[in-house]
């Protein structure tokens, strides 16, 4: 690969903060990774914190949105949910009882994934996961 072009592809979806808009990102994450053995695995990640982003920030409130993007090379598959803010505290995975409703989802996706980034972005959080296409190798793959 030449050091000046990358071989990613990227695909990126703005979403309101409304409960069915959930479902809209897990079809559209499905759609991309048709074919790919991430899909299902991918679409329950996306599901997972879309649904954390409308829950728990300023993403579920009125005029609130969520953006979402989907990186596939062929080294990684990675999803990213970027939420609005207005928690005060970054996502962290809590340690629930098993039986528990809620609180289990960002637990969950670090648990699919191979690796769970958080970080700020413009006053809220993004949430990366990754799912590395060759984890035999042991090492990170960028």
């Amino acid at each position: 690969m030449h050091e000046y072009t990358s071989m990613a592809r990227v695909w990126g979806l703005s979403c309101p903060g409304f409960p069915e808009e959930v479902s809209r990102a897990r079809r559209w994450t499905r759609d991309i990774l048709r074919g790919s053995p991430f899909a299902e695995d991918a679409e329950l990640i996306v599901s997972e914190l879309s649904a954390n982003a409308i829950l728990h920030t300023a993403s579920g409130r009125e005029f609130g949105t969520f953006h979402l993007v989907v990186v596939v090379s062929d080294r990684v598959v990675a999803v990213s949910v970027t939420d609005d803010g207005g928690t005060g505290t970054a996502p962290k995975a809590e340690h629930r009882d098993q039986d528990a409703e809620h609180g289990r989802g960002l637990g969950m996706v670090g648990a699919i994934a191979h690796r769970v980034v958080v970080h700020d972005s413009d006053g809220g959080h993004t949430v990366t996961a990754e799912l590395f296409t060759d984890v035999r190798r042991g090492a990170h793959p960028c």
